[in-house]
């Protein structure tokens, strides 16, 4: 099944929305251990909860800094898929750079959305110019408490899959 497909039945149903949890389980087997849930999805914007479980600890009894970057780079990348035709366009992170600000201690989620007007002229208006385009994404992680734990700026470049040109 094609990966816009599982996005619409996810927005339109909450067995849609199991449905893209489990096959994204399969899809990316490095997530599986951290039991990302995609708590909402739309076009351009979604959010997913980070589980406080014993798999996704530091030594401090925290959250731990990767997964929290982990999260951030999921998040926006579900965002970027949902909002740009993947048949398309190769998108692929470019960069991660995460500030963390308070310790996390309890179950965290990630949040980020994209508006159709800053996907059309920041990226789709820019690649009929360029055969590439990069986009920071700017994502906030808080706690359940609403603390922002950290923030993660993930550059994703977005190229036509025509100008991909890979080594082999």
């Amino acid at each position: 099944m094609k990966i816009q497909k599982l996005f619409q039945a996810a927005y339109q149903s909450d067995w849609g929305m199991r449905k893209l949890n489990t096959a994204l389980k399969f899809g990316i087997p490095f997530n599986i251990p951290h039991r990302f849930k995609i708590e909402h999805i739309q076009p351009g914007h979604a959010k997913v909860s980070i589980p406080y479980i014993r798999k996704n600890l530091n030594h401090l009894k925290g959250i731990h800094a990767c997964c929290l970057a982990t999260c951030a780079e999921f998040t926006t990348g579900l965002v970027m898929m949902s909002s740009l035709p993947v048949d398309d366009y190769r998108i692929i992170m470019e960069s991660i750079e995460v500030k963390y600000h308070f310790q996390a201690k309890m179950a965290c989620s990630g949040e980020f959305k994209i508006t159709e007007e800053q996907a059309k002229t920041e990226i789709t208006d820019k690649l009929s110019s360029s055969d590439r385009v990069s986009f920071v994404c700017e994502i906030p992680i808080h706690d359940t408490d609403g603390n922002l734990v950290c923030t993660g700026f993930i550059k994703w470049q977005i190229k036509a899959w025509s100008a991909v040109r890979t080594v082999v």
